[in-house]
């Protein structure tokens, strides 16, 4: 879905994409992302982070492991799906995380509050170019979710500026660095990402070329989606399906790495204050 003249300001062009997203959130929860002015040079360079960041010694990466905020790092196998009613997976993810939210001083009014999920990002010292590079990411689909909210809004029958008001003073954003190591082929339990479906309100996926995400259709088959160069891969979470009465679907996916070679994503969840 190309939503490059909403984003524009043409004449009638929201309500026209509106009505394409629309029919994608009420079939099947998925859609591209065309259009959306992010300049490729700061996708690439966020995956150049992200590998910088996975290629650090074990030690260095544990010593910022995720805390009560859910920033820090996740190691391989460290993470299940809990309350999983779309698949039975017995053994952790496959995959080793790293999570930062919106960068706060030590003096952000939340940081001295100590309030809950709004803390400050762990970062290691040494690579301010790679921190520089995720800061930018952040802040680019920051803006970009802000842009799409009166798409969302009109998509669903409500005025353009509806969602706005729920999203201004830092909404509340994951951005997850993914690494998923080659797996056994053999292994019926042991997903990179079990089935799942995310709490958010949308999910921007940026991906690479290498295969093994799994989108479960409502007809119940799997289909794992191609890359489509310039473009994200967006999914609604459970609190947009909540928001809108069901009538948006938040569908279960997975990934599984049959590739033999190193998979990489940048998942950036954006849901309300």
């Amino acid at each position: 879905i190309d939503v490059g003249a909403a984003l524009r300001g043409e004449p009638g062009a929201i309500d026209t994409v509106a009505v394409e997203i629309r029919r994608a959130c009420e079939s099947v929860g998925f859609f591209y992302l065309a259009g959306h002015g992010v300049p490729q040079t700061v996708i690439d360079d966020a995956f150049a982070a992200s590998r910088e960041f996975h290629a650090m010694p074990i030690e260095q990466k544990r010593s910022l492991k995720i805390n009560e905020n859910n920033i820090g790092y996740m190691a391989v196998n460290e993470s299940m799906q809990r309350h999983s009613t779309v698949h039975k997976a017995t053994r952790p993810n496959f995959n080793e995380s790293f999570f930062i939210s919106h960068d706060r001083p030590a003096d952000h009014p939340d940081v001295v509050a100590g309030t809950s999920l709004r803390g400050r990002n762990q970062w290691p010292g040494g690579h301010e170019r790679m921190r520089a590079a995720m800061v930018t990411y952040f802040k680019t689909l920051e803006k970009l979710g802000e842009r799409l909210l009166p798409v969302l809004s009109r998509a669903l029958g409500m005025p353009a500026d509806y969602f706005a008001q729920f999203f201004r003073n830092e909404a509340h954003i994951n951005l997850r660095f993914l690494h998923y190591p080659p797996q056994e082929i053999d292994d019926d339990e042991q997903f990179g990402q079990g089935p799942h479906t995310d709490n958010s309100f949308i999910t921007m996926l940026a991906r690479t070329e290498v295969p093994g995400l799994a989108v479960r259709l409502p007809s119940g088959e799997w289909l794992a989606p191609p890359v489509i160069d310039g473009t994200f891969l967006v999914n609604l979470g459970n609190m947009m399906k909540r928001w809108s009465n069901d009538r948006f679907l938040s569908t279960p996916h997975a990934v599984l790495n049959e590739s033999g070679t190193d998979r990489y994503s940048i998942a950036f969840f954006y849901s309300p204050n």
